[in-house]
């Protein structure tokens, strides 16, 4: 059983930029990934909530950092998804901005969720938030998303295939399967969730690596 009740997490507030946020203080974890990863259907799936984040079958839905309160000072935050092409290159910036000065100065980012499709996991800006989780040593779980899509031995396939290109890394980044529709992986989710929001050895900001998706 998970040390928190995910089911009473509430929305919180929506910020367009870092500086619009609540104050530093309290964890914070994030979710990232392409604009089709399914982030706000693991967010509903982990909370038991259908509707507590926007889903949508367009992509490009998040524009804002949103954030979710779980308890006083614990906090989930939906980061807006990269990759998306259908937007003008002026918004792309604006996103790459966001994305960029939230991971590298927000202090009470305690750990990061990496949402790849399993069918596409590892794509360019994938890779780019892995290197840079790796130079600047974030606690990191990447969840292969919708992995009831593909049989079980191909989804078991996909995972060790990924797990095989972050051999080197596992002490920081650790990979499983996920699907939010057969609530495949979700106590693996709220298991390293907790254990990132019972560390009470919490380092403030030292990411120096600059981020750069664009």
């Amino acid at each position: 059983m998970s040390y928190y009740d995910y089911n009473l997490t509430s929305f919180l507030t929506s910020a367009p930029t870092i500086h619009h946020l609540p104050d530093d203080v309290g964890i914070e974890i994030a979710f990232i990934g392409y604009s089709n990863s399914g982030k706000s259907s693991a967010l509903n799936a982990l909370t038991n909530q259908k509707k507590l984040a926007r889903t949508s079958k367009k992509p490009g839905c998040t524009q804002l950092i949103n954030l979710f309160q779980i308890t006083e000072g614990y906090k989930l935050v939906d980061l807006p998804g990269y990759g998306y092409a259908k937007i003008p290159k002026k918004m792309k910036i604006k996103w790459n901005n966001t994305l960029t000065q939230y991971l590298r100065f927000r202090n009470c980012l305690q750990g990061l969720l990496i949402l790849m499709d399993i069918r596409y996991p590892l794509k360019d800006l994938d890779k780019k938030i892995i290197s840079w989780v790796q130079e600047n040593r974030l606690q990191t779980l990447i969840l292969l998303t919708k992995s009831d899509k593909l049989s079980t031995t191909a989804s078991h396939a996909q995972l060790i295939a990924v797990r095989q290109e972050i051999k080197n890394f596992r002490d920081i980044i650790q990979v499983e399967l996920f699907s939010a529709k057969n609530n495949i992986g979700i106590h693996i989710l709220r298991n390293k969730m907790d254990s990132w929001y019972r560390n009470d050895a919490h380092i403030q900001n030292n990411r120096l690596i600059p981020l750069k998706l664009i």
